[in-house]
């Protein structure tokens, strides 16, 4: 019943592409002010934006849990996501080609020890965050020898990551060592006798060993750092891949719980990967960034649209609840009981409301549900006794009509005059009423053996079924016409009505031929649809015309509080008429104020009736003539009053009927036992029929005049 509306959610995968591209440029044009932040910083960024929606994300997953008519479960909730640091540029430090002195040497040895040393800590700081072995040595306590040997120990691993930060700190004390040792050659060389100049500086045994446990920990960390360059390679092609799925993800139309689910699982994948080329971290996280981002919007419209649905729900029940309501107040007790049934069924069909509004607008239905079953109970109890005497009229009716197919019949007259009979019969029977529901059918199948050993003339069904089925045809073909000559009314109100009145007459009708079912019912639907669709539309713009109609409304109700009433009674009573047919012609006012302002009006002028003293028959004729007068400027007016006259008239006619067969019929009963107790049940029913029919003899004239 209610109107779903969907958002494009799925941009095509090349305008994502671009805008991924143009995005990242804008990005890496400012410096990279995002990317290269500390992973700690870009995780807060982007969870940022994921904590913005993990609360509507976990409030999408609840569905409301309506008591008896409808249970509902739990679903999604949101991811919370690890997004993959960006990796520090680490610029190479150029190797002299030429060593001005011994001191320059152990520098730019040292510098690029510290260039080696820092590129594989930034590179180990992504890639594992290993922790640092708090148990290394004091190596300032060693001598050269103790140091070319833990140096030549270490390098024999094949662990880059666990050794660099030890060979860096042998080296770093190996080199203060040597230099010392090489300050003090130079020395004692000058102090022999020779020339400064003349000196030239010869590695010794630990200088050589110490060089080539180094240059084998190059080449093993060359070898390392192209075995790290081939798996950033390879994790660069599972990062696109994961791109690519993010944005297969953001099209799909799967349920928000799977797309949730897989969402995580890329997320999870993401920060499992590793490094990646330095070149494409930049221009990979922006990407990563944007679809991301792109990922929660999608989330957040499709949170409003679901908000946007329990709001509807919402509107809908509460009208329910009004009607139910109203059932109390003006609809027989047989009529608010069926139509309770109704409001249940479009209930269950409605879906779920907001959670804070699930028990209030269900405790409403169901206590007006209550009210209506009590006063059905309460009937029903008080109709026991009413039911058992039906019980003893029809056992006395089944004797009735055993005796006269008893005897024998030899002439077409006698077969006539007991058709006759039994006839009469079955017309008191309907007339009498139900017994008690356990013997009711007992009774029933009584009365009926009796009927069918008399009729035992049989139809042909499946001819029956054919010919009736075209007539239905012919009567729905029919309420096709009416509803297409109705579609473009604006007389919203009584439109609305007799488009009902229809489709209840379309239920009713019964079945059609299996090959024009559709057809048919395609065309009467569309009819009323059509309708039902510009009234929607026209109502969306009269709300502002509420407001008026409450002050206007006040402003009657205030007059009708303080009137005070002459002594013309006749003229009182048309002054209440007329304020009533006033309250009838402002119009509709906001649904919050609707009850009790009309409940306000309706003791104020029942208080005034009741000064007047008025019964209860003239209250309710008044009320019924100002009903009709106030449409006689609708456009379907003269419809609506011909159409209630010939209800009435029919229903007149249908009294006078069972009057006339209660009345002839009593003689029925004059030899049964309990008979004084038939005759008064009978006398009873008359009278209150007789009281009916004044009653409507007094709308009638009002019809005619109005």
């Amino acid at each position: 019943m209610e109107n779903k509306e969907r958002l494009n959610l799925n941009p095509d995968s090349e305008e994502i592409k671009v805008q991924e591209e143009n995005a990242a440029s804008e990005m890496e044009a400012t410096n990279n002010e995002e990317t290269n932040l500390p992973e700690e910083n870009q995780d807060a960024l982007l969870n940022e934006n994921a904590d913005n929606v993990v609360a509507e994300v976990a409030t999408e997953a609840v569905i409301e849990t309506e008591p008896v008519v409808v249970t509902e479960s739990i679903t999604e909730t949101e991811p919370i996501i690890d997004i993959e640091p960006s990796e520090p540029v680490v610029e190479a430090v150029p190797v002299q080609t030429a060593i001005a002195s011994e001191e320059d040497a152990h520098t730019q040895i040292h510098q690029e020890l510290l260039a080696i040393d820092l590129g594989s800590a930034v590179e180990d700081e992504e890639e594992d965050d290993e922790e640092i072995d708090d148990s290394e040595p004091d190596y300032e306590s060693f001598n050269r020898e103790q140091l070319v040997e833990l140096l030549e120990k270490a390098v024999s691993e094949n662990d880059i990551a666990l050794i660099k930060k030890k060979v860096a700190n042998i080296r770093i004390e190996f080199e203060k060592l040597n230099k010392i040792h090489k300050e003090e050659a130079f020395k004692k060389y000058t102090a022999e006798g020779g020339e400064a100049e003349a000196y030239a500086p010869i590695d010794d045994v630990f200088e050589v060993r110490f060089r080539m446990a180094f240059e084998k920990f190059k080449q093993t960390k060359a070898r390392f750092n192209e075995e790290q360059e081939k798996a950033k390679t390879n994790n660069l092609a599972f990062k696109n891949q994961i791109l690519e799925n993010l944005r297969t993800l953001i099209d799909s139309e799967e349920p928000l719980k799977k797309i949730n689910d897989e969402f995580k699982a890329l997320q999870d994948s993401w920060k499992n990967i590793g490094m990646v080329p330095k070149n494409e971290v930049t221009a990979l996280w922006n990407n990563y960034h944007f679809l991301v981002e792109k990922f929660y919007d999608k989330i957040r419209i499709i949170k409003e649209l679901k908000d946007l649905d329990l709001r509807k729900n919402l509107e809908a029940k509460v009208s329910i609840c009004e009607k139910a309501e109203d059932l109390l107040v003006n609809f027989t007790l047989a009529d608010s009981f069926k139509k309770l049934q109704q409001l249940h069924e479009e209930w269950k069909e409605i879906g779920p409301v907001p959670l804070d509004k699930k028990d209030e607008v269900w405790e409403r239905f169901k206590a007006a549900s209550d009210q209506i079953n009590d006063r059905r109970r309460e009937y029903y109890t008080g109709m026991q006794e009413e039911q058992n005497n039906n019980y003893a009229a029809k056992v006395a009716l089944c004797e009735s009509a055993e005796k006269m197919i008893g005897g024998n019949v030899d002439s077409v007259k006698q077969w006539q005059d007991i058709t006759d009979q039994l006839n009469e019969l079955l017309k008191v029977w309907k007339s009498v009423g139900p017994a008690p529901r356990k013997v009711n059918d007992e009774v029933w199948t009584r009365f009926k053996g009796y009927l069918d050993a008399f009729f035992a003339t049989k139809k042909d069904f499946f001819t029956k079924l054919k010919e009736q089925q075209l007539n239905n045809y012919n009567l729905k073909l029919n309420l096709c016409v009416q509803a297409e000559s109705l579609k473009t009314s604006n007389d919203w109100s009584a439109t609305t009505k007799e488009l009902i009145r229809l489709q209840k007459e379309w239920k009713n009708i019964g079945p059609v031929p299996r090959k024009q079912s559709d057809k048919i019912w395609k065309r009467f639907r569309a009819a009323c649809d059509e309708f039902f669709n510009l009234k929607s539309e026209f109502f969306k713009h009269i709300h502002h015309a509420e407001d008026e109609n409450l002050a206007l409304k006040l402003s009657l109700l205030k007059q009708v509080q303080e009137l005070v009433l002459g002594e013309d009674r006749n003229a009182n009573i048309e002054m209440l008429k007329d304020y009533q047919r006033q309250w009838l012609e402002i119009g509709h006012v906001p649904i919050k104020d609707k009850d009790k302002l009309q409940n306000d009006f309706r003791s104020a002028v029942n208080k005034h009736f009741d000064t007047l003293k008025m019964n209860s028959q003239e209250v309710s004729s008044s009320n019924y003539k100002q009903k009709f007068e106030s449409m006689k400027d609708q456009p379907e007016a003269n419809k609506i009053i011909s159409r209630e006259r010939l209800f009435l008239q029919n229903k007149m006619a249908k009294l006078q009927e069972d009057i006339k067969i209660w009345e002839n019929n009593i003689g029925f009963f004059a030899n049964s036992k309990n008979s004084n107790m038939y005759k008064a049940e009978f006398e009873k029913k008359i009278e209150k029929a007789k009281e009916e029919l004044k009653g409507i003899e007094d709308k009638i004239k009002i019809l005619r005049n109005a």
